[in-house]
């Protein structure tokens, strides 16, 4: 199975994840300061800002979009509950 390496930068920690793997679930696990309310993607709490491999995140999805256009997100954020990671990525809580 494919993994990718992703740091978080608000603690300081990179770790080993499967290709695939949403990066809420992963910063949840590991006690990223990324927070969450709903984990469905209607919310959009877990805003993210993407410091390096924005290109290793899956596409945003058009429910993603919305939330994105919404909470007037920047060109670096994601929303973490619908971003799946393909390779190595840098992030920070928003």
């Amino acid at each position: 199975m494919a993994r990718a390496q992703v740091t978080f930068k608000d603690i300081g920690l990179t770790v080993s994840t499967p290709v695939g793997t949403r990066v809420i679930e992963l910063s949840e696990k590991v006690g990223s300061g990324i927070v969450y309310g709903c984990r469905e993607g209607d919310c959009g709490t877990c805003l993210c800002e993407v410091v390096d491999g924005a290109e290793n995140l899956s596409a945003p999805s058009e429910v993603e979009r919305k939330l994105l256009h919404e909470h007037f997100a920047g060109r670096d954020q994601r929303i973490a509950c619908q971003a799946q990671i393909l390779g190595d990525v840098a992030l920070k809580p928003a």
